[in-house]
């Protein structure tokens, strides 16, 4: 099972996105995928039309059961998706209080990561959504996973979100003595406007080889797809975007197999 976490310490720059068309490409791929939602706002779980506060179990409920959570509980939460091979464990406003539950308390930072391996055999790839804010949630994501992906809108605002990200992960490194993997994707990428294009050289120049060698490019076929709660592979499979992310894919595949 390849775990990877969709982070950035800043909103708004295709998180859920990414998240979405990834594991939607690969369900379409044949593989067996769970999209995770620790975002408080669940919004990859109101992408699926789940409605959060109708749950009986979430993403939440594993939090709380912490080291005596068994299998079936995670079994519980999970949420088919209408797409084959997709499921989704949801996320509930509930999750906000976390950092006030559990935050003084040792050992909260592997709940994820041990939950996800209690269903190692049942999925090949995981996905992980993630809030914008550094706290017990965004910790559990990175340490739970093989690979961080970091989009980033092309914009100058994003470059210093993406520092801040960066410098939280050299923090953590030291701390969890875990050497985090990561790749920097271009999103939002406008061909026409010079500040997409002087943003994404300074990326380029900055980052150099940990930022993936092309861009997503603006689509509003992404929009589209959320209002009919379907991933953009889905609804719109010839769209550039689609496309965009299909070589993402590829790339990433081919980094962790």
């Amino acid at each position: 099972m390849v775990v990877w976490t969709v982070a950035n310490q800043k909103g708004g720059v295709g998180k859920t996105t990414s998240t979405v068309t990834i594991g939607g490409l690969l369900a379409q791929r044949g593989h067996k995928v769970l999209l995770v939602d620790t975002d408080p706002h669940a919004s990859l779980t109101y992408y699926f039309g789940i409605d959060s506060e109708e749950l009986d179990n979430s993403v939440f409920d594993i939090f709380i059961q912490g080291k005596e959570l068994r299998q079936e509980q995670i079994f519980q939460a999970l949420c088919p998706s209408t797409i084959d091979n997709l499921d989704i464990l949801p996320a509930t406003m509930a999750l906000a209080t976390l950092d006030r539950r559990l935050g003084s308390q040792g050992g909260m930072g592997l709940i994820l990561k041990n939950a996800l391996n209690l269903i190692a055999d049942e999925y090949d790839y995981v996905l992980i959504d993630c809030p914008p804010v550094l706290g017990v949630l965004m910790v559990n994501a990175l340490a739970a996973c093989d690979r961080i992906l970091m989009p980033v809108q092309t914009e100058a605002l994003a470059l210093k979100g993406l520092d801040r990200m960066i410098r939280t992960l050299q923090l953590m490194k030291r701390s969890q003595q875990k050497d985090y993997r990561y790749t920097i994707i271009p999103t939002m990428f406008d061909k026409r406007t010079k500040a997409s294009l002087e943003a994404y050289k300074e990326l380029k120049r900055l980052y150099s080889e940990l930022v993936w060698s092309s861009v997503i490019p603006v689509d509003t076929k992404f929009r589209d797809a959320s209002l009919q709660q379907l991933p953009p592979s889905v609804y719109a499979p010839k769209s550039r975007g689609v496309f965009s992310y299909n070589t993402l894919l590829t790339y990433l595949i081919q980094l962790d197999g």
